[in-house]
C-alpha cells in the first residue's frame, strides 16, 4: 500500500501520552503513512520516549512492545528550542508536502485528540475527491475535514473541557462563522487533516507562528473559495497542561476575524 498519508505529531512536554498516541493510530493507517514526531523543545523526557518509539516502531513493534505486521516509517525531529506551534504547523506541512502525501494529517502528542479516528477523516476526504472527479467538477473540493468537540451538545463538558474554554471557543465560534462563508462548531480544535491539493497554494512563510495557524489555515481555505467539513470526535481533557495563552489567542482571532470583515 503507497504511503499517500503523512501525519505529524506535535509534542511538547508529553512523555506521559506520546507513546499511547502513536500505539493508537490503527494498524490500517500505520501502513498507509509516514509519522514524523515533532518535539517543540521539550524539558521533561519527552526525547527518551520519541526515540524509544521510533526503535521499537520501525521494527514492527508499537510502543508497548506487541507486535505489528507492516510497520515502519515513523521518524522524530527534535528542535533544540521551543519554537512555538506554529512553527511546528509549519514544518510538519512542508515536510508531508515533500513526501508526497495525498493527505496530511496533525494529531497532537498530548492525547486530547483521537487518533483511531484518522481513518474516517481521510476516507472521507477520499470519497469528496472521487466523488467531485466522478461529476466532471472543477470546483476547489474539501480543503479539510476538521474534528469538532461541540458538534454534539453537552460533549465538550462531559469531556472535561474547562468552562472558560467551552464559553470563549463557543463565542470566537459565533462571530466566526458570521465573518467566514464555511459555517462551523469548533474552529478552534487541532485535530485536523489536511487536502495536500489545498495546502500546495498556500505560502507557508507567510503563516502565524502561534496556536492560531490553524484558524488561519481555515480562513484562507474560506477565502479561496475552498469547502470544508466536521466530524464529531469525543471531548479529551486530563490533567495536561495548556501552553495556550487564551488571551492572547482571543486577540489573534479577533484580528482574523476583523480582516476577513473588512477586507
Amino acid at each position: 500500500m503507497p504511503r499517500d498519508v503523512f501525519i505529524f505529531i506535535p509534542a511538547y512536554n508529553v512523555q506521559s501520552t506520546l507513546a499511547s498516541v502513536i500505539d493508537e493510530i490503527s494498524a490500517v493507517m500505520r501502513e498507509r503513512s509516514h509519522i514524523l514526531i515533532i518535539d517543540d523543545g521539550s524539558k521533561d523526557g519527552t526525547r527518551e520516549v520519541a526515540e524509544k518509539c521510533v526503535s521499537i516502531y520501525n521494527g514492527c513493534r508499537n510502543c508497548n512492545g506487541n507486535s505489528f505486521e507492516n510497520s515502519s516509517g515513523l521518524e522524530y525531529e527534535y528542535f533544540e528550542k521551543n519554537r512555538g506551534y506554529g512553527a511546528v504547523v509549519k514544518r510538519g506541512i512542508a515536510c508531508g508536502l515533500a513526501s508526497g502525501a495525498k493527505f496530511i494529517a496533525c494529531l497532537h502528542g498530548d492525547g486530547q485528540y483521537p487518533a483511531p479516528m484518522l481513518d474516517r477523516f481521510v476516507s472521507e476526504l477520499e470519497r469528496s475527491a472521487r466523488g467531485e472527479e466522478s461529476r466532471g467538477l472543477k470546483s476547489r473540493g474539501l480543503a479539510l475535514i476538521q474534528g469538532s468537540r461541540r458538534a454534539v451538545e453537552g460533549d465538550a463538558r462531559k469531556g472535561g473541557m474547562p468552562l472558560y474554554k467551552r464559553m470563549g471557543g463557543s463565542f470566537l465560534t459565533a462571530l466566526e462563522n458570521l465573518a467566514f462563508k464555511n459555517k462551523l462548531t469548533d474552529r478552534h480544535s487541532g485535530f485536523i487533516v489536511y487536502n495536500a491539493e489545498f495546502l500546495k497554494t498556500v505560502n507557508l512563510e507567510k503563516l502565524s507562528g502561534s496556536f492560531d495557524i490553524d484558524l488561519e489555515l481555515i480562513s484562507i481555505a474560506d477565502a479561496e473559495g475552498w469547502n470544508m467539513k466536521e466530524i464529531p470526535i469525543p471531548t479529551r481533557y486530563g490533567d495536561e497542561k495548556s501552553n495556550l495563552n487564551v488571551v492572547t489567542y482571543g486577540i489573534r482571532v479577533l484580528r482574523q476575524i476583523a480582516r476577513r470583515l473588512f477586507r
